[in-house]
């Protein structure tokens, strides 16, 4: 028979349980402590496991205090197992959700630390939480003797009805997968779409992939349509790259002289201007003799895509500052128009036909 619990049993049973509670609360403590050691290294895999251990340990311990309190008690056989069961499978799910944490954490510092700028790829971090719950909840499920065997049996029944009910989410999961997994995009690339979308690669995530614009707005494409249409990707395979500037010149302007002159204005914006390249060479080609004006292009160097507007704007100015210094002409369009005094002629053409001559008569 068991006995009944006296006075010596209920506070030993208080002591485990207060025991317990004071180790969770110091171990918080401790941990916090490490948290602020941890958040002043370049690593910051090191913050996501200690926040993570913030949630278990002082958890753990308080079960454990509890564990100990049940063993005290004079519990039945029957009693005493099912206590434990409990605590177990309460463990496991700290310890699950921990590993989640842990994880998910690592997965997504990762993805930070090869984007070019801060994003995240939440399609890995959202597939790793999910099978890390769900092997823990198969194990809690074991671990409360509850048979896992029917339910794999009725999932692997009832995939194919799901696979079969989900295909265009399916289809947006495994394109997004594909994205991610042949590197042709990434979050924090410039993309522009065949369709006419364009902006910053913000997330993506199981369905969709979200671009921000420069205007700030965002826009969502399924995963399906962007791994399925042109794209210009102007961050890889390097983020640096040219913008081509076309300029005029009046005829009677000395070529060598407008030469000089705009690789000078190039090397100065290329030195001054946030976003360019100070090391690019000044580039000026001529290439057409206009109606007016004697064409060039002017190669300069851009450090990355939203750049080119300031870049653009501040060469145009000092480019424009500089001709008039040095007295270079920027012809505008002229046309001449000559009026012919007395009413207008119309003439209206003949038609021909391809099977007579134009001087044929008909008689």
């Amino acid at each position: 028979m068991t006995r009944t619990a006296d006075l010596h049993d209920l506070i030993l049973t208080g002591a485990a349980l207060c025991g317990g509670l004071l180790a969770g609360l110091l171990l918080r403590m401790l941990l916090r402590w490490l948290g602020v050691r941890a958040g002043r290294t370049r690593w910051g895999g090191d913050d996501v496991i200690v926040d993570a251990l913030r949630t278990l340990v002082p958890w753990t311990a308080i079960a454990g205090g509890a564990a100990v309190a049940a063993e005290v008690l004079p519990l039945t056989a029957r009693t005493g197992r099912t206590v434990n069961t409990v605590l177990t499978a309460f463990v496991i799910v700290a310890a699950t959700l921990t590993a989640a944490r842990v994880i998910t954490g690592l997965v997504r510092t990762v993805a930070q630390s090869r984007a070019a700028v801060a994003g995240s790829a939440t399609i890995f971090v959202n597939i790793t939480r999910v099978v890390v719950l769900a092997m823990g909840f198969l194990v809690v499920l074991q671990t409360l003797g509850i048979s896992i065997a029917p339910l794999l049996t009725a999932l692997g029944v009832g995939g194919l009805a799901v696979a079969l009910a989900l295909q265009d989410t399916l289809a947006n999961l495994f394109a997004g997968v594909h994205i991610l997994a042949s590197k042709t995009v990434q979050p924090g690339d410039y993309i522009r779409l065949s369709s006419g979308e364009e902006g910053y690669v913000v997330d993506i995530n199981w369905r969709n992939t979200v671009v921000r614009q420069l205007s700030n707005n965002l826009v969502i494409i399924p995963n399906t349509q962007l791994s399925g249409t042109n794209m210009t990707n102007f961050s890889r395979p390097e983020q640096e790259m040219t913008l081509t500037v076309l300029a005029g010149v009046g005829y009677d302007s000395d070529l060598e002289q407008v030469e000089r002159v705009t690789v000078e204005v190039v090397t100065e914006v290329m030195k001054d201007v946030e976003g360019a390249m100070p090391e690019h060479e000044p580039l000026v080609r001529f290439h057409t003799f206009g109606d007016s004006r004697i064409s060039f292009n002017v190669i300069l160097g851009v450090g990355e895509f939203s750049d080119q507007y300031r870049i653009k704007h501040e060469f145009i100015k000092r480019l424009h500052q500089r001709f008039r210094a040095e007295g270079i002409r920027i012809p505008s369009p002229v046309r001449q128009v000559a009026i012919a005094q007395g009413s207008p002629q119309i003439l209206i053409p003949q038609q021909r036909d391809a099977s007579v001559s134009v001087d044929s008569q008909v008689g």
